[in-house]
């Protein structure tokens, strides 16, 4: 039975994902920002889940995640679901925060939270070694961040054979963070990221860029060797910590 570490549960694309995946019979470990949100995590659910607890604009708190997640014997996946779209934190919520979880949980399958706005991204690979990580440092917008994301989830691909590492876009869907009217099938966003996590399908079986189960072609630059090295370079300068 898979077990499932879903990042930002609270509500939105980390609640439903933990929905989908406990209806498939998948052990879940769910990732809130403060320990109150778990009861609310569960009055959700109908059920109480196995939770870990920190803020992920904060690198000490991210690897007090790592450790809660290796107290409780590890997962086989992580949806990396978490998101923000404000220029103070995109970089280390939607950045840092999954490279800093891939390098310290080990997992077969990672699934990283992306979308379709990362091809308005307009970072260069010679315009990463002089960012700020940390809150308030380097202010990017949310389609760099994205951009950055998800090739970070072609590099692990490249660079970690028998990983899974998959980047979904669900979409603009109707969350907190897409807003009430938001156009999108939110259902279908959450169900690709669980359904990629499960990893049953054998069609899930590969690292690539999907949007509602099918794959789709991203930004030319994820998949460009030297602007993944030189994102894994900076990344390891801004934690101290290597992704092996």
């Amino acid at each position: 039975m898979a077990r499932v570490l879903v990042t930002g549960t609270s509500t939105g694309l980390g609640l439903g994902a933990l929905h989908d995946l406990i209806e498939a019979g998948a052990q879940v470990v769910a990732h809130v920002r403060r320990a109150e949100q778990l009861e609310t995590v569960a009055r959700s659910l109908g059920t109480e889940v196995p939770g870990v607890v920190g803020e992920l604009a904060d690198q000490a708190q991210v690897r007090g995640v790592a450790e809660q997640v290796a107290a409780l014997g590890g997962v086989d996946a992580i949806i990396h679901s978490a998101g923000t779209m404000d220029e103070r934190l995109v970089l280390p919520v939607n950045v840092v925060a999954p490279y800093l979880l891939t390098a310290l949980v080990p997992a077969k399958r990672h699934v990283y939270l992306s979308s379709g706005m990362h091809r308005g991204g307009r970072l260069t690979a010679s315009q990463l070694a002089g960012l700020n990580w940390t809150v308030g440092g380097s202010l990017v917008s949310y389609s760099d961040s994205k951009l950055l994301v998800t090739a970070l989830a072609a590099a692990v691909g490249r660079l970690r054979p028998g990983t899974w590492a998959n980047a979904v876009d669900p979409g603009w869907v109707p969350t907190r963070m897409g807003g009430a009217g938001a156009p999108d099938d939110l259902e279908a966003g959450h169900r690709t990221q669980a359904w990629l996590a499960l990893g049953k399908d054998p069609r899930t079986h590969t690292s690539a860029y999907w949007h509602h189960m099918h794959t789709q072609q991203p930004d030319r630059r994820t998949g460009d060797v030297n602007f993944q090295d030189q994102l894994l370079a900076a990344l390891e300068r801004a934690t101290g910590t290597r992704l092996e």
